[in-house]
């Protein structure tokens, strides 16, 4: 039961360093009141796309390719990056904010399109609905997958520049997002903080699921 649980965290870890109750995003796009039926629709349908990619008979690369792109469409990658971040985004120079972008979308995506790839005989059902507030819903999920316990994934999901879109992806009550902040903002005070110090750090976590993934 113990491993079972350390290897649903793992999993979840990279998700959508995702990441529960959520403050509003620093300097996030406006958003609109997100409607619960809308939110719940949304996460069902993105969620039946992933399965049925992950039980394709595709290529293991070409199975983390096409998750890899569901995930870009679904999850507000600018905005949970810039949340991450936190109050070290005014203290990174433009070059570096920049920098930070471009490393997290990929340290993100390859996480999520890594772990979900490899991975075949996936079952997904939709749960329950909350609003949470006028511009979040939070809609439950139940993963099942081979030989594993079910668990449950709470998506959390806000009206994003018209759409809906993924802002945080709760696991076992803990909001993942916010352990990823707590984590990179560690890394930063420890280096006197600079946040040089998280940009390298992202480099060497990219090139190491680069080379287990062979590319």
């Amino acid at each position: 039961m113990r491993r079972n649980r350390m290897n649903r965290r793992s999993l979840l870890a990279a998700v959508l360093a995702t990441s529960t109750a959520l403050p509003l995003l620093a300097a996030s796009p406006a958003r609109a009141e997100m409607d619960i039926n809308q939110a719940a629709s949304f996460v069902d349908s993105t969620g039946r796309e992933l399965v049925a990619t992950l039980n394709s008979n595709q290529p293991i690369a070409a199975r983390r390719q096409r998750v890899a792109q569901i995930l870009r469409s679904a999850v507000d990658v600018d905005g949970v990056g810039r949340f991450i971040l936190g109050r070290w985004w005014r203290v990174a120079t433009p070059a570096e904010q920049q920098e930070y972008m471009k490393l997290f979308e990929e340290t993100l995506i390859r996480n999520l399109s890594a772990r979900f790839g490899e991975y075949q005989g996936v079952r997904f059902s939709l749960g329950r609905a909350q609003q949470r507030t006028e511009d979040d819903v939070l809609v439950n999920t139940i993963i099942e997958r081979p030989s594993t316990a079910p668990f449950s994934l709470d998506w959390r999901v806000s009206d994003v520049n018209g759409r809906p879109q993924v802002v945080d992806v709760i696991a076992e009550g803990t909001s993942l997002r916010l352990t990823q902040r707590s984590e990179y903002s560690s890394v930063i005070s420890r280096n006197g903080g600079q946040v040089s110090a998280l940009l390298d750090a992202m480099r060497r976590q990219i090139s190491a699921l680069a080379a287990r993934e062979g590319r």
